[in-house]
């Protein structure tokens, strides 16, 4: 059965530590597909630096040469607040209520779910990978769950990765991945006082940023 994972965020710009994070849950978890989600306009944070056009071109780029990386732009030219529970339920009917959906994300991420919109239903529309870093804090992570949360993830978590295959929905898997101490904001910043961003983020997408100027 075809699964893909689903890797959402505003990629502002895309840089390596997305790209990894991706390639290493993909591998892990055996899926045939990641979708790069680009947010529009999220619902807990203030606009883009750069515009949808922009954006999308930078992640095409970062992708490209890699089969199992593909863009997903069901969010990025919405103008008003783009919510992952809805998402998710347009993609569920575009590819049937039985292929695996895997929906990506970080610890830090994962542990303020309670306040994403309407976040017990995700569980009935995917997966979660939850990925975790080296030294993020062991057992005291599971500790800092909220209370309705920490229910879920004792009861969801899968023993496995390969059951995320084997089911459309409803289970939560932890995977160790590669510390790539990488924000957005750093590079942004860096380029605003005008220094160099390089080995952060691939050639092509730097070159992209400083062809258009962006981030000046």
């Amino acid at each position: 059965m075809q699964a893909f994972g689903l890797l959402g965020g505003t990629f502002d710009p895309i840089h390596y530590g997305h790209l990894r994070l991706a390639e290493e849950l993909a591998e892990t978890l055996g899926l045939d597909t990641v979708r790069f989600l680009l947010a529009g306009q999220p619902p807990h944070r203030g606009h883009p630096a750069a515009v949808a056009s922009d954006r999308l071109a930078m992640v095409r780029l970062a992708i490209a040469g890699n089969p199992r990386f593909v863009v997903d732009q069901h969010e990025v030219h919405q103008t008003g607040p783009c919510y992952m529970v809805d998402t998710l339920t347009t993609l569920r009917a575009e590819v049937g209520a039985a292929t695996p959906i895997v929906l990506f994300m970080g610890a830090d991420a994962f542990t303020g779910l309670t306040a994403w919109h309407e976040w017990s239903r995700l569980f009935d529309l995917a997966h979660l990978a939850v990925a975790r870093r080296p030294g993020d804090g062991g057992e005291d992570w599971q500790a800092r769950l909220p209370a309705g949360l920490a229910d879920e993830f004792a009861a969801r978590l899968a023993p496995d990765t390969g059951i995320l295959r084997a089911s459309p929905a409803g289970r939560i898997v932890l995977n160790t991945v590669t510390q790539l101490d990488i924000a957005a904001s750093r590079i942004r910043a860096l380029l605003a006082a005008g220094r160099e961003p390089r080995y952060l983020l691939p050639d092509a997408v730097l070159g992209y940023i400083n062809q258009n100027r962006l981030y000046r």
